[in-house]
């Protein structure tokens, strides 16, 4: 016999059990323990669900037993025995999970009615009807969860049924209509299952309870799960839950409050009832609800005692609370109670008004937060009341909702786009050569790449929703048309995608607009104020440098040079560049770029003047700013069959030579970063001169400028960063020697190789800060290809739960997040107050801002949009680490 215990009565539980008993089963406890009236109740336990999906649906020892055990003494308190002819004890069996999953699982209700009780339950309530209606609704909920026979079989016949009496409502069938419904209803499980199904109530009890065991892994729960992080190892419990009645008549109620507006935050009863009904009735919208104001002159008493309770709740819980009632012949019983969901709006005016009225102290507000449901706030949003279903679901990759109509590639993008026409770029996946494409849509689609690719990384730092990796959709690049299962979309057509959730519309939806409000600033403030963690950006031109500057950035954290080589009218500087076979042509290419780099460097440290800025020299392999092999052989091959022009044949064999020399089996490990200034020492030295150029410019022309940091890539060598350092060096101070004047500056390095981690100590004795690139630190600690893996193995390892969340997502703690810790103490132990930054995407992940802020990190930086999430999540872990 085991010594684990799964089932406990109502009065043995309270709100500190919620990890055994679920939300539902510890907030009833609760409330019966504060004296709120709640129907008798006991529940077994997650561990139970836990134990059971281990065994492959096999109850753990014991639990039946026990179960039987806890339906006895709840027959014994309440004079009622399941099934009996005379006062019948009706049930509801409902889920509890640990973390609310609204409406994600099942529920049973009015289990114990059957042929023999019906009659008994009709003779105590003196009301025939409402007998009947409650045996029509056990037959449907049990049918549909259990014997999982179609929802639409039964509503069919009711809606015929209804039909035939010219019934408008549910509530317009009589007790004779409900009788041959009932027989109805019988016939269609009889031939659904072959068999009549069991009518001891105590085998129904069994089977409802493993019903809602197996909803805990239902399609729609993990789904749900794996979109809020929620662990399936958590299980739900069961509620098994003395049945009160709303389906009574006139003097009955069922329906759903909350204590405040989820949507707005105002301090406003915000609910739905229904006269003469049953929960699901509520929910499911078989009638219309009425608003739970109108409740105070139907059941007078009733909504008094319902807000006298919810403030109660409210003040208990110190949150807003959701909570599920139904009033029974007059008397109220609350069936529920949980810190209700919100907009991300509604949770900072929530916040900001409970301090105002003592409930909460600023600390205690910030805690109620969410970070990332911030995004809701700085970005244009689905309005939540569309009602359409999407056609596709994909990562969701960059937040935010957009509508336009779609086109296939960057350059028709750009055209359109610049226009102020809204298209919707849709890519097999995307490159740096889109990104002009990018720039002026309004989101982007991509059937291949992950929630780092580069789609999803441009998109972020831009404010544009992003959906990536959408499984199942077929692009036809030619004939221009998506094709999504049995539907074809065709160039023109308009989409909406929602890069908050990755779901897909085949049509326009309404959009929110972002919602930046007087809470926001007053609760920020109140995150700034808490963390000890600096928040910078990363951002590579002026538009993003001013966004995050007024997103509250402290800074940028990393700023990409190579992306202001991708304008398409520096490619062909950079290009030629790329192809001299000379130092000295090199040099004079350079030259042409040099004034380019300085024009991008002056509008960046222009919106950032008064703060660090950390410029991170060339990182990417060269051949990325080459043409396609493939596509430069074709080219070259056409020019010579069509007899095209003698110069432009030559320039294109040197490019395509160029190319073939460049190509490697892995560029990402190969010539980049470091390797390449080392091999091509004027890149950063036309670098370094262009960023001090820039920075005296700036001096002039606005009396400051911003605090210099020059960070060289991919080092793992000390003697690497050495030699870049004395070449930056070096240009840093002969340009301060022209210019006759100087500024602080500092040369630091960005660890994302595992060996740069292990050797800090001996990296930093040449380096004045870190910066550690998780992105790459990730890839190249776990030996994963980021977009490969995202669109292949990661999402089952991830579904499978082999690792808890994607690592390129939320950093991976054991591993990745270890040797970034080993290289922050390493640095330090050889130079005490050495600055260390993140500069990945996880710079803006909350979880992962927990971790660095536990290390001891001097900044994290992300992307622009993620700038108040990430001071709001300082703000909660340096509270965390306060506890």
């Amino acid at each position: 016999m085991s010594d684990t215990r799964y089932v406990y009565d109502l009065s043995e539980g309270d709100a500190s059990m919620k990890s055994l008993l679920g939300g539902k089963g510890a907030g009833v406890a609760e409330m019966n323990r504060l004296g709120v009236p709640v129907p008798d109740a006991f529940t077994v336990t997650t561990v139970a669900s836990v134990e059971t999906s281990k065994r492959g649906g096999k109850w753990p020892e014991g639990l039946e037993a026990e179960v039987e055990e806890g339906l006895r003494r709840l027959e014994e308190r309440t004079g009622r025995k399941l099934g009996a002819s005379e006062k019948p004890l009706l049930l509801s069996v409902r889920s509890g999970a640990v973390v609310s999953m609204p409406g994600m699982m099942d529920t049973i209700l009015n289990l114990g009615i059957s042929d023999e009780s019906v009659k008994a339950v009709a003779a105590e309530s003196g009301n025939e009807r409402f007998a009947y209606d409650c045996y029509r609704r056990f037959i449907q909920m049990y049918g549909e969860v259990v014997e999982n026979i179609p929802p639409h079989d039964f509503e069919d016949a009711l809606t015929a049924l209804k039909q035939e009496k010219g019934a408008a409502q549910d509530t317009d069938l009589t007790a004779a209509d409900l009788k041959e419904l009932v027989d109805r209803f019988k016939k269609i499980a009889l031939d659904h299952l072959g068999a009549e199904w069991t009518s001891d109530p105590h085998e129904q009890l069994i089977r409802a309870i493993n019903a809602v065991f197996r909803s805990w892994l239902n399609p729609r729960a993990e789904v749900y799960r794996r979109a809020n992080g929620i662990s399936a190892s958590l299980g739900t419990a069961v509620n098994v839950m003395q049945m009160v009645f709303g389906n009574m008549g006139d003097t009955s109620a069922t329906g759903v409050c909350f204590t405040r507006n989820p949507s707005t935050g105002e301090k406003a009863l915000y609910g739905e009832f229904l006269v003469n009904a049953q929960g699901e009735d509520v929910v499911a919208g078989i009638r219309t609800p009425r608003h739970l104001a109108e409740m105070k002159d139907v059941l007078p008493t009733a909504y008094e005692q319902l807000v006298d309770t919810m403030n109660k709740m409210e003040h208990h819980y110190k949150d807003m609370q959701d909570m599920e009632f139904t009033v029974q012949d007059g008397q109220l019983y609350l069936l529920q109670t949980r810190n209700g969901k919100r907009t991300a709006a509604a949770a900072l005016k929530v916040a900001s008004d409970m301090v105002d009225e003592g409930i909460l102290t600023r600390e205690e507000a910030l805690l109620r937060i969410e970070p990332e449901q911030l995004d809701q706030l700085l970005h244009p949003a689905i309005d939540p009341n569309h009602g359409k279903a999407p056609v596709a679901q994909g990562l969701p990759a960059s937040p935010g909702a957009a509508v336009g109509e779609i086109v296939f590639d960057a350059d028709l993008a750009a055209a359109r786009g610049g226009k102020g026409e809204p298209v919707i770029l849709v890519r097999y996946e995307t490159t740096p050569d889109d990104i002009h494409g990018v720039i002026v849509a309004q989101g982007v689609l991509t059937a291949h790449g992950g929630m780092t690719s580069h789609a999803a990384v441009v998109a972020r730092g831009m404010g544009k929703p992003c959906v990536a990796g959408a499984a199942g959709i077929r692009i036809d690049a030619i004939g221009k048309t998506l094709t999504i299962g049995d539907k074809v979309f065709s160039e023109g057509d308009v989409m909406t995608l929602d890069g908050s959730t990755g779901e897909v519309f085949g049509e326009a939806i309404n959009l929110i607009p972002p919602q930046i409000n007087d809470d926001f600033q007053r609760v920020v403030k109140w995150a700034d104020e808490v963390r000890t963690l600096g928040v910078r950006a990363n951002a590579d031109n002026f538009e993003d440098a001013s966004k995050a500057r007024e997103l509250g950035a402290e800074g940028i954290g990393l700023c990409r040079t190579e992306h202001m080589f991708l304008v398409p009218e520096r490619l062909p500087a950079v290009r030629e560049m790329i192809i001299a076979d000379t130092t000295e042509k090199r040099a004079t290419a350079l030259e042409k770029i040099l004034p380019m780099q300085q024009e991008d460097f002056e509008a960046i440290f222009t919106a950032m003047k008064g703060l660090p800025v950390t410029v991170r020299l060339l990182d990417p392999p060269l051949h990325e700013f080459l043409p396609n092999l493939v596509d430069q052989s074709l080219l070259v091959q056409k020019l010579e069959l069509t007899g095209g022009d003698p110069v432009e044949i030559e320039h294109e064999r040197a490019t395509l030579t160029q190319v073939k020399k460049l190509h490697e089996q892995n560029p990402m490990l190969g010539t980049r970063g470091c390797r390449l200034g080392m091999l091509y020492p004027e890149i950063p030295d036309m670098q370094a001169r262009a960023i001090i150029r820039a920075a005296l410019a700036v001096l002039e022309r606005e009396g400051e400028t911003v605090g210099i940091e020059i960070m060289i890539p991919l080092v793992a060598l000390k003697e690497e960063l050495a030699n870049q350092r004395a070449i930056v060096v070096a240009a840093v101070e002969d340009e301060f020697a022209k210019a006759g004047t100087s500024l602080p500056y500092t040369v630091g390095t960005m660890i994302e190789l595992p060996r740069a981690a292990l050797v800090a100590d001996q990296i930093a004795e040449e380096a004045d800060f870190f910066s550690f690139g998780t992105n790459d630190l990730t890839q190249t600690t776990m030996g994963i290809s980021r977009d490969d893996a995202e669109n292949g193995f990661l999402t089952a390892y991830v579904t499978e739960e082999v690792l808890p969340k994607n690592p390129f997502a939320s950093i991976d703690v054991d591993g990745v997040g270890e040797l970034v810790r080993i290289g922050v103490e390493r640095g330090r132990r050889s130079k005490p107050g050495l600055k260390c930054g993140v500069c990945g995407e996880h710079g803006g992940d909350p979880d992962s801002i927990q971790l660095f802020n536990q290390i001891g990190l001097t900044y994290v930086s992300c992307s622009p949009f993620r700038v108040p999430i990430a001071r709001f999540a300082a703000a909660k872990a340096a509270l965390a680490q306060r506890a």
